[in-house]
């Protein structure tokens, strides 16, 4: 069947998803069975496609920032898993030195700026980058990323005003798996359709299936290039879905076993290996020698992370707090 996208750019798809599903997974052993990983902790299983769709709609050098399920998004630009499986584990070699743990990825050089824990925090902080970016005079774009339950924040109705104020280069995107924790969209409001908050602000919005890489891809594109060129901010709601709890911890009893493998059985993993397969981009035995690399990255990440150092006890406070010699003010 005929393609949009290249051999290249599903391969690609197929590698990062996969990435980001046999990491979770991995990670998920290590915190329920071995008890190597603790505190809070957020999957990303079943969303991969809006990391997949998102790389490829967008450049280096664009911000991604998020909440607190941002384990995928860190490795989708280009965090490496050692040093994710580390902040895991709260080793200093660790993407946030340790110090951040699950909910609090970070990656300066990667343009990843969380990983927040404060829900709807991102929103206005990925506000204040669009602004930044703006003033420095960039064409570079934002994306920040919040769920459902964050929608219902003050925060957002705030950012929305500035950001078509003052025509930001922000791409304020609803990851709409659902349930805030546990409580279904429904139940938090009579606007169910969350995209059609933009329309108080006069912003352009748009809703998509985010179960597709192709889908994601195609309506990221359109906003990226609005923001390129000035246009300012959009607002988007991709529905998705998330198989595992709201956190690993989650007994999950707000939801039938019939409703998650509904979802499960449009997997945006199996979706872009049967178009793979289906154009001869690679065979079975080629997506296996992929599965392989990927599993050896995932396994030297644990490796990695299990022989790393703990933090001195002399780093507690840095990073935390301003060094009170810091010249404020500048002549």
């Amino acid at each position: 069947m005929a393609t949009k996208f290249s051999k290249e750019t599903y391969l690609y798809w197929y590698e990062l998803m996969q990435l980001i599903r046999q990491f979770e997974l991995m990670a998920e052993e290590k915190y329920k069975m071995e008890g190597k990983i603790r505190g809070f902790f957020h999957a990303y299983v079943g969303q991969e496609a809006i990391a997949a769709g998102c790389m490829t709609a967008t450049r280096a050098e664009d911000l991604f920032i998020t909440a607190y399920r941002d384990h995928g998004l860190a490795l989708a630009k280009g965090i490496s898993a050692d040093s994710c499986m580390a902040e895991l584990y709260g080793k200093a070699t660790g993407c946030a030195k340790g110090k951040g743990g699950s909910m609090h990825f970070f990656g300066k050089k990667e343009n990843f700026y969380g990983g927040h824990g404060i829900v709807g925090a991102q929103i206005g902080t990925g506000t204040g980058l669009a602004f930044a970016e703006k003033y420095r005079g960039t064409d570079n774009v934002v994306l920040c990323y919040f769920g459902d339950g964050a929608a219902r924040q003050g925060i957002l109705h705030e950012s929305f005003n500035l950001a078509m104020l003052w025509k930001l280069p922000v791409i304020y995107i609803c990851e709409n798996n659902n349930y805030a924790m546990g409580t279904s969209v429904e139940r938090t409001s009579n606007v169910t359709d969350i995209y059609k908050l933009a329309d108080a602000y006069e912003m352009p919005a748009d809703m998509f299936d985010g179960m597709s890489a192709e889908t994601v891809h195609e309506g990221i594109s359109r906003a990226v290039k609005r923001a390129r060129e000035g246009g300012g901010p959009t607002l988007i709601e991709i529905k998705t879905y998330r198989y595992k709890g709201h956190s690993i911890s989650d007994p999950q009893k707000y939801r039938t076993k019939e409703e998650v493998e509904e979802y499960r059985s449009k997997d945006p993993i199996a979706q872009v290996m049967h178009t793979i397969l289906e154009n001869k981009f690679a065979t079975e035995e080629d997506l296996k020698v992929i599965d392989e690399r990927i599993d050896a990255v995932v396994n030297n990440s644990v490796k990695f992370a299990e022989e790393s150092p703990w933090p001195d006890d002399s780093e507690v406070l840095k990073d935390i707090y301003v060094d009170q010699n810091y010249p404020f003010i500048v002549d």
